[in-house]
Formats: C-alpha cells, sequence, structure tokens
C-alpha cells in the first residue's frame, strides 16, 4: 500500500525545486509534502482530490498546496484514451528557502497571506498568460536566473485579485494526521472517480481495501464524514457542473453522461450538493461571464 507522504529532497544549496511532469496520465497517489507546492497543470484534465473536497482540473489551472495538505489529480479515461501526455511544472519549496522571516517584512505581505491561506489548498483561476511564461521559463533556468524567475512567479500570483483566488477547504486539512487512513483509502477514490460513469457500488469498493461491505461503509463514513453513495454522487454531480459550463448538451444527456441513470434523481442531487437546478447553474454562470466581458470592455 502507498503512504500518502511524499518526500521532495532538494539539490545541495537550493530552497526550492522545479520539477516538470509529462506522463501517460498523472500517476502520483493521494499524498502530502512538508513543502509547499506551486503547481501550473499545462496539458490535462479529470478531477482534483483536495482535503476533503473534490473538484474538475482542467488546462490552465494554477493550485498552490501548504505543508500537510492532501491532495491528487486523477485524469478521466477520456483524457487517457484520447493518447495526449498529461504535463504538469511544479515547484516545491519551503517558507524560508530565502532565510528565516523573509516574508515576515511588511513589504512581502501578499506573498506571506496567501502561503498563509494555501494551508486550505488555493485554485488560482483566470491565471494570464504571463504567469504560465512564467512556469515554463523554470523548467529552463538554473541558478540566479531560476531564483529571479520565480521569486516573480510568486509575487505575479500574489498580485492577482482576490475573486481570483479560490480556496478550496473552509477548515484545515487534516490529512497529515491520518495518513494511515487516507493511503488506505485512495484505491477507493480512484476507483470511483476513474469508473464514475458506470454501475458502482460499495461491496466492490470494500474488496479493494480488504474489508466486508458493512465494516467498509463505516469506515468510510467515518472518515470522510460521508456516506460511499453520497461521494459518488458528489463526484458526478461535479463532472456534471463542468459539462453544463463547457458542452451545450441537454440536461438529459449530461445527467446520463455523469453516471446517472434517472433524470429526478439527476435534478434533486444537483440540488443538494449546488443549491441550483443545472439550468439555473447554467444560466447563472453564463451571466457571470457576460457581466465579466462587460467590465472588461469599460476599463
Amino acid at each position: 500500500m502507498k503512504v500518502i507522504f511524499e518526500h521532495q529532497s532538494h539539490p545541495a544549496g537550493l530552497g526550492f525545486l522545479v520539477k516538470e511532469y509529462v506522463q501517460t496520465y498523472f500517476t502520483s497517489s493521494f499524498h502530502f509534502h512538508d513543502l509547499y507546492e506551486l503547481i501550473w497543470i499545462k496539458k490535462s484534465y479529470g478531477k482534483l482530490y483536495a482535503g476533503k473536497n473534490i473538484m474538475n482540473f482542467q488546462e490552465g489551472d494554477v493550485y498552490l498546496f501548504g505543508p500537510g495538505f492532501g491532495h491528487c489529480f486523477y485524469n478521466e479515461k477520456t483524457f487517457i484514451q484520447q493518447g495526449e501526455k498529461a504535463h504538469a511544472v511544479a515547484i516545491f519549496f519551503k517558507a524560508d528557502f530565502l532565510g528565516e522571516g523573509f516574508f515576515e517584512n511588511a513589504a512581502y505581505v501578499r506573498v506571506r497571506d496567501m502561503l498563509d491561506k494555501s494551508s486550505f489548498g488555493l485554485h488560482i483561476q483566470h491565471t494570464p498568460t504571463p504567469i504560465h511564461d512564467l512556469f515554463a521559463a523554470l523548467t529552463k533556468q538554473n541558478g540566479m536566473d531560476e531564483l529571479i524567475t520565480f521569486l516573480k512567479l510568486l509575487n505575479e500570483v500574489s498580485r492577482l485579485p482576490q475573486m481570483d483566488v479560490k480556496v478550496l477547504n473552509e477548515t484545515l486539512s487534516v490529512m497529515k494526521l491520518t495518513n494511515k487512513d487516507s493511503a488506505r483509502l485512495e484505491p477507493v477514490l480512484k476507483y470511483v472517480i476513474e469508473n464514475f460513469r458506470d454501475e458502482l457500488d460499495s461491496k466492490t469498493a470494500a474488496t479493494l481495501i480488504h474489508l466486508n461491505e458493512a465494516a467498509f461503509c463505516r469506515y468510510f463514513k467515518r472518515r470522510m464524514e460521508q456516506t460511499f453513495s453520497q461521494f459518488v454522487n458528489n463526484v458526478r454531480i461535479i463532472h456534471a457542473t463542468n459539462l453544463l459550463l463547457t458542452e451545450e448538451w441537454d440536461v438529459l444527456r449530461i445527467c446520463y453522461e455523469s453516471g446517472f441513470k434517472n433524470l429526478s434523481y439527476f435534478n434533486r442531487q444537483f440540488r443538494e450538493i449546488t443549491n441550483q437546478s443545472p439550468k439555473e447553474y447554467r444560466k447563472a454562470f453564463r451571466g457571470a461571464n457576460e457581466a465579466l466581458v462587460m467590465d472588461n470592455q469599460t476599463d
């Protein structure tokens, strides 16, 4: 069984480490670090399990995870079947990589506040192209050039409007305190995320961690603070929200594409999780986008 603590060793003399991942699909299990992780998803899409929440991730996304924040990127089968490579650039660093108390200086308050919030996990949304360019540049540099580029990247990300920085968890992730349980449940999370369009059952999930069905259901609910079926529905609804925003399909097709077999049940679950109907959700998003476009035109 894989453990969820993942150690990142630093080259001698460096306080941060740049890694570029080009893979058939992302292979890391559910894990955490003792470092900060700033990651750009250059090419890929799927589901991100972050802390105790699950959400869609897609090409262009940037995330910042604080030390001890449990996370994992799972590619969907549709991405893997396309034959494209999953591509990401990640920077791992310590809070004191520039020396003890460096970011306590009032001049760097934005960066310090961003690092503090990363304990809850941060999704840096709508990142402009120059930020992606800085990530790409880091993969080709070393020494002082690499350090300067990294500092520019931290500065640019910290200066983004608050509306573009989404906190992923309302409470601190406790994954670092429960690493044994998290490692044990990782095959179940992967099973659901990779197969949510198909029929899923707790009996099959239970066999993945060598428990009988009743014991598994008790264990899962205690550990995840939701039942197995609730978790499955959350994954399916999260997928449905993405289809509503990216496809012109009708709600019935989105219902089936998300793993539901009954439209009325899909609608009930969607409202229970999002507090909106599927049509209301799509309309609200389009209205917000139109308002954003108008604001940009008047600037």
